[in-house]
């Protein structure tokens, strides 16, 4: 099986499991009990918590989560907020920060969403034109998980500051952390997602970094957990597995980083000879994720094809024909049969050169297939 679908998830690595493994089996006391073993898991709990704030560069602290979406729902409704004051988020963020916004909007929240350009990023003049001095906050990915495009969170923060200095801004990071290189300091966000099973690590944990100051009201009561934002007995072994994929994660960054560019452009020269497949993802996007869509062949239609040859990749949104679920070809301003092709490849660091020449092979034999199935 060929695995090119990593932006959705990444296989758990030797050391990340092992990890999980020891802190589920071993050493798996509860972190609230009073009694030795308890107080000495709990302590493993913060000085992960220390290791990841370093990792991502930040002043302030961390709050772990059961993964992304907990963390970007926690950011947007646990940030204190004025009733009916602006929020902004871009039109391209992923399910877990637009839903929440969409529910905002019907608690009474002035809610708007920033247009993207072809690529799937904030259009700056755009952004501009929404901020106002009663703006409370804004959420912008910081790396588009449907085309890998990096939004320059630096520049949107600064500009929104200077407008309301009192803005708090925060940015999904789920598809950044570990791929590209983050300073929160220099970013200026005031919170920031991360999740774990993007980064080589088992599934059912994330993060929320809270820059110093910053107040959250919880979203889940109870034992008064993680400082009282997220009550409930900490999920130790994940915490701890991602702490340990995180650090080899960014350890590797930049050999992974050139790893996957050099995956990417082995497949980028080979699509380009089909002229009705559009390359969605930009020249300066993220070298793990190439999004593309063709009028002549549908998205699902390969993803499907490419499963029965061991391959598997992602889809748009788009694949569903109900309006909902088309929001990202609208975003991105798709027309016609070009709504419904979309195909995502996502690399990792698990995959080789030998698996995309493998792939090259199989996409051309099917992708011509299907075009002539299509045409009659």
């Amino acid at each position: 099986m060929i695995f090119l679908d990593n932006a959705s998830t990444t296989k758990c690595s030797d050391s990340a499991l092992k990890v999980l493994s020891a802190f589920s089996c071993e050493n798996f006391y509860n972190p609230s009990a009073m009694y030795k073993n308890g107080a000495t898991v709990k302590n493993e709990i913060e000085n992960a918590r220390e290791g990841i704030l370093k990792l991502l560069k930040g002043d302030g602290g961390i709050v772990f989560t059961s993964g992304g979406t907990e963390s970007n729902n926690l950011a947007l409704f646990g940030a204190k907020k004025a009733n009916g004051s602006r929020i902004i988020v871009s039109d391209l963020e992923h399910s877990a920060v637009y839903y929440p916004a969409k529910r905002l909007k019907e608690l009474g929240y002035e809610v708007v969403f920033c247009p993207i350009d072809e690529n799937g990023a904030v259009i700056f003049d755009e952004f501009k034109k929404l901020l106002t001095n009663k703006t409370a906050l804004i959420s912008v990915v910081h790396v588009s998980n449907e085309t890998g495009a990096v939004n320059d969170i630096k520049k949107l923060c600064a500009e929104a500051k200077k407008i309301n200095p009192n803005v708090i801004f925060h940015s999904d990071g789920t598809q950044a952390f570990g791929k590209i290189p983050i300073n929160l300091r220099s970013l200026g966000v005031d919170m920031y997602s991360v999740s774990a099973h993007k980064v080589y690590s088992a599934k059912g944990t994330g993060a929320l970094f809270v820059k110093k100051g910053i107040q959250l009201m919880p979203l889940l009561f109870g034992g008064g957990q993680e400082s009282g934002v997220r009550s409930g007995t900490e999920n130790v072994g994940g915490i701890m597995a991602f702490s340990c994929s995180a650090h080899e994660t960014v350890a590797l960054l930049k050999e992974n980083a050139e790893l996957a560019s050099k995956l990417k452009s082995s497949i980028l020269s080979q699509i380009l000879e089909y002229s009705e497949i559009k390359i969605l993802s930009p020249e300066n996007g993220s070298p793990y994720i190439l999004s593309l869509t063709s009028n002549a062949v549908r998205g699902e239609v390969m993803q499907h094809a490419l499963e029965s040859r061991g391959i598997l990749i992602g889809t748009g949104s788009a694949c569903a024909s109900n309006k909902q679920t088309r929001r990202v070809p609208d975003a991105l301003k798709l027309k016609g049969e070009y709504q419904y092709g979309i195909m995502r490849i996502s690399f990792g660091a698990q995959n080789t050169i030998e698996e995309i020449g493998e792939f090259i092979k199989e996409f051309k034999s099917t992708y011509e297939e299907l075009r002539k199935i299509k045409n009659g």
